[in-house]
């Protein structure tokens, strides 16, 4: 019997390049049936992310319905749904929906970023003030999936009565504290953003008030597995999703499309840096290494739930990450 916790799926919708985005598509429902037939996942969430063309899970809710529509068991969610880029009401209603759709296997992942850079902010009509009422925008939500809105005469049809329940995602104190003060359960983003875990986790834990949706804290930390056979195949795909994320990284600041040879040049630099330090909670190697990696990280993050992004290139390398960390269960 594992003694490692409960395994979750965190999803992109990666389009690879020169990929059409529908391929990709169909590619990110094939690894979510294997998922759900493997049977040893609790929940699939994707990401919302804008004005980023190797990233096509912008429509977030569309695309969790389209996942849950295909799927019978698995749990299937946001992780997250940025807030200040959409009203609480039409966020309960989207959910609402899903909710009512797919009874018992729609979770809401709440973030307080915007996805995105401050152009694309002004192109989504979110005011780059909104993330400052983010704590009151989750207790109006909190109200429209409950039975009672705080919002007098204003009800989420559908949603109200569905008591989708609520995740904070988080990479700082703030996310930590709020969870805690809201008896939420909390998702740590470790899996690019390592610096504050342990301080987080530990906050969280300290300050957490038991709520309605809630008894007992409950964590879900983030890192990246590459699972093989052989421990020779899982390294030589991790250096890949490295140099992946310099070419992504590198991109951002107007480099253009980068050959293989500029890439590895780019790891010396500051750029290749930073994709090394995104990359610190990464899991790499055959079974055996694979779980003991896990474990390692389970302990080092104080986590009930451990919440798995699957960065290898290519499907069929993917669909052997999910078979692997299946059997460790």
């Amino acid at each position: 019997m594992s003694t490692l916790p409960p395994f979750s799926l965190r999803d992109l919708a990666t389009v690879a390049r020169d990929q059409p985005v529908a391929e990709a598509l169909e590619q990110t429902l094939a690894l979510a049936r294997k998922a759900d037939e493997l049977g040893a996942y609790e929940r699939l969430w994707f990401a919302e992310h804008h004005n980023m063309p190797r990233i096509a899970s912008a429509a977030t809710s569309v695309l969790i319905g389209h996942v849950a529509a295909h799927t019978e068991r698995i749990r299937v969610g946001s992780g997250g749904v940025m807030l200040p880029n959409h009203s609480p009401l039409v966020n309960a209603e989207q959910f609402g929906t899903l909710a009512e759709l797919h009874p018992g296997r729609i979770d809401l992942g709440l973030g307080r970023a915007p996805g995105t850079d401050g152009a694309t902010m002004r192109a989504l009509r979110t005011d780059p003030r909104a993330a400052e009422s983010f704590p009151q925008d989750v207790r109006e939500l909190q109200g429209y999936l409950a039975d009672e809105s705080q919002v007098e005469g204003i009800h989420a049809y559908p949603g109200r009565g569905t008591r989708v329940p609520l995740y904070v995602l988080g990479s700082s104190l703030f996310g930590a504290q709020l969870a805690a003060a809201y008896g939420l359960p909390y998702a740590f983003a470790s899996h690019f953003a390592p610096d504050a875990l342990e301080e987080a986790v530990r906050t969280y834990r300290a300050q957490f008030t038991p709520s309605e949706q809630l008894a007992e804290p409950h964590v879900i930390a983030a890192l990246n597995v590459i699972a093989a056979d052989d421990t020779e195949t899982a390294k030589a795909t991790e250096e890949k999703v490295l140099h992946a994320r310099v070419r992504m990284l590198a991109g951002r600041v107007g480099s253009g499309r980068l050959d293989d040879e500029t890439v590895t040049a780019l790891l010396g630099t500051a750029v290749g840096a930073q994709a090394k330090h995104m990359l610190t909670h990464t899991v790499a190697g055959d079974p055996a290494e694979v779980a003991d990696g896990l474990g390692d990280f389970a302990r080092l993050a104080d986590a009930d739930e451990l919440m798995i992004t699957n960065p290898a290139p290519g499907l069929d390398q993917r669909l052997r990450t999910l078979e692997i960390v299946a059997g460790l269960r």
